[in-house]
């Protein structure tokens, strides 16, 4: 007789079988352990608490552990302990993500020994992980590291229990492993430092895809990528190293550690010392990341300077991965490339996140392909697989009481990204070994998601846009299937309602089954459709005439054609009626003159006009309330006064936000006092914005309140809500 000893959580890729190795040499236990199919697998002739204990206590820096089970079993143990080949293919356990570069790895780059200045370096603390992985159970030949043989001297590492590249799949060395090279020719490093600091524009290929870098110090050269780039004012991300990164930006102890952490991802900071305004127009705030891989590290450091590094793609398109596809695509406004020969198993973004409040807003590298465990109730949940909306495209697949959300694919309207999307479905399904019994898709019938999802021969549950969000926000607060109704505030830009028209500012009553809209924005017309969405003015024009303040819009927009868009939405063409919480934000900023005509990107309008709140400024506008119904009719008038007696844009800005915030807060506090409720929760892409977040959060005071922390409030956590839906209405 022996132990059976079984590890369920992120334990594989992480040097969790060597760590159990070493704690057995300690203990003078005989057995072994390999990864199988459900995670790591344990067999002993003893089981000291203490041995047990130790796993947990001393694990590895990236590892999780959900569970340990342990179980008499039949076991012949000979002399010793062993780490035994892996066990079946299979994928009932969590992959790891991708791990920025460890310091002990930083100091091997930055040595003199046989790593010195190696850009592929990493150890079981760090490096690539699900970037380079193509099946399961996590081995070298499962990934894109197959075809680099180990030399004896990293075989020797493997091999050895002492060494913390013990088991370190994507171990490699100048020898034996990938290699980089600069085109046109040169030193890679070096020469490429060169053209950055000569203003040249550089595609770098790095762990997820390709970036598209530049000089961050230099006007000309940012320029330079914004037109070829065709990318007028939406922000760019920077790399630099933590000294540079104090030097630019105002960073917080829960900044530094968001920073620091393995995922590395870009962190939202406010502006310091001056950049060229350029890197960021209207806001005020930049987006920071350290480097996270050897290569970065090197770059960084023989530059000097803080690196734009924006996603390597033609707008609008996925990111590029592949050195022919690069050579192709970005020539065309790269003037040279620094590229390597590792392949890239799957396109990833940078994550992008804020620290406080804590919230991810694109969910990607370095935080994919994590889990989060199903809420009480759904024990007997059904695998799933949901398929999001249209914008911010990402699925989720439900299995073993958890729900994995996948990465950032971007926005399905472009037919390239909806490829990436197709694709994604059956990586994520065949690597996750996923056999769904339901599918999962908005209510939505042109969303290409919906549409690919109704090919897929499964039976189909349509969840509407916005009880998704609120499903979503739910689960990632572990609500109880049986925890009763909450009140949702979901505020976005748009999404298809039961009644037919398109929501986007909705007080719901609801749960996971079931949702119905108790109040909300009056709706107004989207002159213009789809338009309505670029080009601002259109939704203040359609406010301010509902307001009866029509002689002030031809004031505001003397040059727009408004005579033949109120004829359009008199005779309802192509002017559907909408509460959009998102096309509101866009009308304020229009009548206070920030990009009235266009907006280049989306939200473009929304936070530039968030930038300029200041929360020391007291007071608020009032809008309109009936019967959960917030009427912005009254905030116009006030608008207009304080523009005339020449009240700065920061305070009409503070006093709008605060005033939507009070008016939404009230109409769900009044929900909870009345008992209807027992929580209130917060989702919709509105809710990234700090401001009416923060706003919000302060009205609700007492009142128990769930919010997105590690799933995007926006449309990319939307595939989460749909699953948990067909789920609840599966049991």
């Amino acid at each position: 007789m022996g132990w059976r000893i079984r590890v369920r959580g992120q334990v594989q890729g992480v040097g969790f079988r060597p760590h159990v190795w070493q704690l057995a040499q300690r203990f003078g236990l005989n057995g072994e352990v390999l990864n199988d199919a459900e995670g790591v697998l344990i067999h002993c002739d003893a089981a000291p608490a203490a041995f047990i204990t130790a796993i947990t206590a001393e694990k590895p820096p990236l590892s999780r552990i959900d569970q340990i089970e342990v179980t008499e079993a039949e076991f012949e143990a000979s002399s010793g302990f062993v780490i035994a080949a892996s066990g079946t293919k299979g994928a009932e356990t969590r992959v790891t993500p991708d791990a920025a570069t460890c310091p002990a790895c930083c100091d091997e780059i930055h040595g003199d020994g046989r790593r010195a200045g190696y850009a592929f370096t990493n150890c079981t603390h760090c490096g690539p992980r699900f970037t380079i992985l193509n099946a399961l159970p996590y081995d070298r030949a499962q990934t894109t590291m197959a075809p680099f043989t180990m030399c004896p001297d990293c075989a020797a590492e493997y091999a050895d229990p002492a060494d913390r590249r013990f088991h370190a799949q994507p171990i490699a060395c100048p020898t034996c492993g990938p290699r980089i090279w600069a085109e046109p020719e040169g030193d890679a490093i070096i020469v490429t430092a060169e053209r950055i600091l000569a203003g040249q524009i550089v595609a770098i290929k790095g762990l997820g895809g390709f970036h598209i870098c530049c000089d961050a110090t230099n006007p000309t050269a940012i320029e330079t990528l914004r037109t070829r780039k065709n990318r007028p004012t939406k922000p760019l991300a920077l790399m630099a190293t933590l000294d540079t990164i104090h030097r630019y930006a105002r960073v917080t102890d829960a900044d530094l550690a968001l920073l620091t952490d393995p995922a590395a991802p870009i962190v939202l900071l406010p502006k310091a010392d001056a950049l060229p305004d350029a890197l960021t127009p209207h806001q005020n705030q930049l987006g920071w990341m350290l480097p996270y891989t050897p290569l970065h590290h090197l770059l960084i450091e023989t530059v000097g300077r803080p690196l734009v590094m924006t996603s390597g793609n033609l707008s609008g398109e996925p990111q590029v991965i592949g050195n022919d596809e690069a050579r192709e695509k970005l020539g065309r406004f790269a003037d040279a490339f620094l590229m390597h020969d590792r392949d890239i198993a799957r396109r990833l973004d940078d994550s992008v996140e804020r620290a406080k409040p804590p919230m991810i807003l694109r969910r990607a590298r370095g935080r994919v392909p994590s889990t989060i465990p199903l809420p009480e109730g759904f024990e007997d949940a059904p695998q799933v697989l949901a398929l999001g909306g249209q914008m911010k495209g990402a699925i989720c697949l439900t299995k073993n009481r958890e729900a994995l959300l996948g990465h950032h694919l971007g926005d399905l309207d472009d037919v390239l990204c909806a490829e990436e999307f197709e694709k994604a479905v059956t990586d994520y399904s065949a690597l996750f070994d996923h056999k769904p019994t339901v599918v999962a898709v908005d209510a939505h019938p042109g969303y290409r998601a919906t549409r690919y999802g109704q090919t897929l021969g499964l039976p189909i549950v349509e969840a509407w846009h916005h009880h998704a969000h609120l499903a979503s926000c739910l689960a990632e607060n572990g609500w109880p299937l049986s925890g009763g109704p909450v009140a949702g505030i979901i505020l976005d830009g748009t999404g298809l309602g039961p009644d037919g028209t398109l929501w986007g500012g909705e007080v719901l009553l609801g749960d996971y089954r079931a949702a119905k809209r108790v109040g909300g924005l009056t709706p107004a017309p989207l002159a213009g459709g789809d338009r309505a969405a670029r080009e601002p003015w259109r939704n203040a024009m359609a406010r301010l005439d509902q307001a009866g303040l029509c002689d002030w819009a031809d004031e505001l927009f003397p040059d727009a054609p408004r005579d033949i868009l109120r004829h359009a939405v008199t005779k309802g063409l192509n002017a559907p009626l909408s509460s959009s919480a998102g096309r509101l934000f866009d009308a304020v900023a229009a009548v206070v003159g920030l990009c009235p005509m266009a907006q280049s990107y989306e939200g473009e309008a929304a936070m530039a006009l968030e930038a300029l709140v200041d929360t020391s400024i007291d007071g608020a506008y009032t809008f309109g309330e009936d019967n959960g119904w917030i009427d912005p009719s009254p905030i116009w008038g006030q608008i207009r006064d304080d523009l005339r007696r020449g009240v700065s844009p920061s305070q009409i800005a503070t006093h709008f936000h605060r005033g939507l915030a009070h008016a939404f807060a009230d109409v769900a506090r009044d929900l909870f006092e009345q008992g209807k409720v027992a929580a209130v929760a917060l989702s919709g892409g509105c809710y990234q914005n700090v401001a009416l977040f923060t706003m919000t959060k302060a009205r609700l005071e007492g009142i128990p309140t769930l919010v997105h922390r590690e799933i995007p409030a926006n449309d990319g956590g939307l595939a989460l809500g749909q699953a948990m839906i067909a789920a609840a209405q599966s049991i």
